[in-house]
């Protein structure tokens, strides 16, 4: 089961994506997730659409597994009990602005001293060094300025943003591998470390063939539509009644297409006798297989393609997606009971351990929920202090 992480214990100040991306992943993992909260309003994300029973399915999809405490970071009685937390945690994170903890008297130079064994993870947009350090930062932002959009929509097309906030997304997931580094590290050290990853850093990592592309030919990528720019036959195609992906990979694969069709002529044509000269005769050999793609159903397409054993598919929307019997297979979607919500459906956990999952997932908090368990248990504050910090807006 995945509990790899069992005993680690994770002080999340996150909020909105790339963060509760990181602390979410590393919960699924295991490790206990104390999500620190403003007291009354919370984690932003809590007000972005849609809701459910008031509840946001947004912030439920992304904090689940996690448990909520409310904590004035700006008050000092509110910093003193930070402080306090942080001398019984492994890791701490956060995604604010570079400055904002050190502002506050919280940051890492301050932490490592109550806690020389902490791992201190921050994500931002930009990082904490650099001319933009300082700089605000969105999916949106990061997409335009790290590249990702200018390669991104039809050929001859307006630049477009992916779909997925994959900015925050990949964010998340690189804090996470640090965080995981990290930990190795301490086991071995005894050392905690900061741990920087930037939004910017991380689009500009994942462009990939688009950076090789420019460096070995200096020609500037630029949007493709749904075609790849050096593999051919390898986008999508309109079937009678759909859409379908064909991703003919290699000359195998290319001929087995060539059978599939029927058009073993365009294998034996030497204009299309390999990928580099499939790619350099686009056009041509494009609109021979659009023809014959357009001659049967996406479904007849989906099913000659798996039984050749070319990769294809058709291109899902998002209620086909739930639908999928292998999505379903291997809960990629999972049914969760929230207290104010009910029942919601959120996306499952893809790192399976031993081929299984967590037993049970727990629903995203309640703001506050666990107010009274965690600083009762960690800092042993009795019912009437609580009382008292509360109607002080401390927690």
């Amino acid at each position: 089961m995945n509990t790899l992480l069992n005993g680690v214990k994770v002080l999340d100040l996150t909020r909105v994506l790339a963060g509760p991306f990181t602390t979410m992943i590393l919960a699924d993992l295991g490790a206990e997730i104390i999500k620190v909260e403003r007291p009354v309003t919370g984690d932003d994300s809590r007000s972005f659409g849609p809701y459910v029973n008031g509840e946001s399915g947004y912030f439920m999809s992304i904090n689940r597994n996690k448990k909520s405490i409310t904590l004035n970071l700006k008050s000092e009685e509110g910093k003193s009990l930070f402080k306090d937390l942080i001398k019984d945690f492994d890791v701490i994170i956060e995604n604010f602005r570079p400055g904002t903890m050190d502002k506050l008297g919280l940051g890492y130079d301050t932490l490592k001293e109550l806690n020389p064994g902490i791992i201190y993870a921050a994500v931002s947009g930009f990082g904490r060094t650099g001319p933009y350090s300082r700089r605000p930062a969105y999916d949106i932002v990061i997409q335009a300025l790290g590249g990702l959009m200018s390669i991104t929509g039809q050929e001859g097309g307006s630049h477009t943003r992916v779909g997925a906030s994959i900015g925050d997304i990949t964010a998340g997931l690189y804090g996470c591998i640090g965080v995981l580094g990290a930990l190795v590290n301490r086991s071995t050290t005894g050392n905690g470390c900061l741990v920087d990853v930037a939004m910017l850093d991380c689009t500009v990592s994942i462009l990939e063939n688009a950076l090789s592309r420019f460096y070995a030919t200096g020609d500037i990528p630029k949007p493709m539509g749904n075609r790849h720019p050096s593999i051919v036959p390898f986008e999508t195609f309109e079937a009678v009644d759909g859409e379908i992906v064909i991703a003919a990979g290699n000359d195998v694969l290319w001929e087995k297409l060539c059978v599939l069709i029927d058009r073993y002529e365009l294998f034996e044509d030497p204009r299309y006798s390999s990928n580099e000269l499939r790619t350099l005769n686009y056009q041509d050999l494009r609109a021979e297989l659009a023809t014959e793609i357009k001659k049967k159903g996406v479904e007849e397409w989906y099913t000659l393609l798996e039984t050749a054993g070319i990769p294809g598919g058709p291109v899902n929307s998002i209620d086909q997606v739930v639908k999928d019997p292998h999505v379903k297979a291997r809960g990629m979607v999972v049914e969760v009971e929230h207290p104010r919500a009910g029942t919601v459906n959120i996306p499952g956990n893809p790192i399976k351990i031993n081929g299984g999952d967590r037993d049970e997932f727990t629903p995203s908090p309640v703001l506050g929920q666990h107010n009274a368990e965690l600083f009762k248990r960690l800092l042993n504050i009795d019912d009437l202090k609580l009382e008292e910090l509360k109607s002080r807006n401390i927690i």
